[in-house]
């Protein structure tokens, strides 16, 4: 998922950490193991938390992702902005793209209000079997969490259709970055922004999405701000989440 770029002036050995721990060492346990990086992690955490309990479960995965293997997660720190933004907006209908192995969604699921409903939508299957484990064991039944195994470029058009969404009140993209653009304009087009709609954007400084930043500067939908910060799990390599408020049709 990460490509190492030509950065001047940044210490090159924090990227070679990063392919070191998020590649190499992904290889090897995948050959001796034949297990999945994320099955690998959720057997660690089955076996290390404590079921029903959402902050156990984060708590251990990231001592799994920083002591043992590198998953892409937000992480403690980034997660702390996704916690405040939450908390502060208290979201009614959430939307995640990306649920990769679950983290997220849990970190998001405790912090919603009662009667709140998260759809979180993941493209590849077998991930998607790790993060409905993870879901579960954190004490999340389908009435809070709704899993979709889908491409989100599918599944934003239905979503009213299918789910019976008229409007998201927040929204977290934590999928391939290259999706981040369509998608929101899928989203806009879609009809399920409301004026105060939350969007909050992993990632955007490293890997980075540039055309994405491009476009929410320049289309005046939008009030926005960068929140900097370092890469999950990783010291010494900038990255940043962007928050969006969008402001309605001009």
């Amino acid at each position: 998922q990460y490509i190492l770029p030509v950065v001047s002036g940044l210490p090159y050995r924090y990227y070679f950490v990063l392919f070191y721990r998020s590649v190499l060492v992904r290889m090897v346990h995948d050959c001796l193991t034949g297990l999945s990086r994320e099955e690998r992690a959720f057997q660690y955490v089955l076996t290390h938390a404590t079921p029903g309990d959402p902050d156990s479960i984060l708590d251990t995965f990231d001592h799994w992702c920083t002591e043992i293997e590198f998953i892409s997660n937000i992480g403690p720190k980034k997660g702390l902005v996704l916690d405040k933004l939450l908390k502060e907006n208290c979201p009614l209908t959430v939307l995640e793209l990306g649920t990769h192995c679950g983290y997220s969604t849990v970190r998001m699921a405790r912090c919603l209000p009662l009667g709140a409903r998260l759809f979180s939508v993941e493209m590849d299957e077998r991930n998607a079997l790790v993060a409905e484990k993870i879901i579960r064991l954190a004490g999340f039944d389908d009435d809070t969490v709704e899993l979709i195994v889908s491409p989100s470029d599918e599944v934003i058009p239905k979503m009213r259709e299918d789910y019976g969404v008229e409007r998201l009140d927040f929204i977290f993209m934590d999928h391939w970055k290259r999706c981040y653009l369509p998608d929101l304009q899928l989203l806009e087009g879609s009809g399920l922004l409301g004026q105060g709609t939350v969007i909050l954007a992993d990632n955007v400084i490293f890997p980075g999405a540039p055309n994405f930043l491009r476009y929410v500067k320049h289309s005046g939908l939008y009030r926005y701000r960068v929140h900097r910060a370092s890469l999950e799990y990783i010291r010494g390599i900038r990255d940043g989440m962007a928050e969006l408020i969008y402001l309605g049709t001009k």
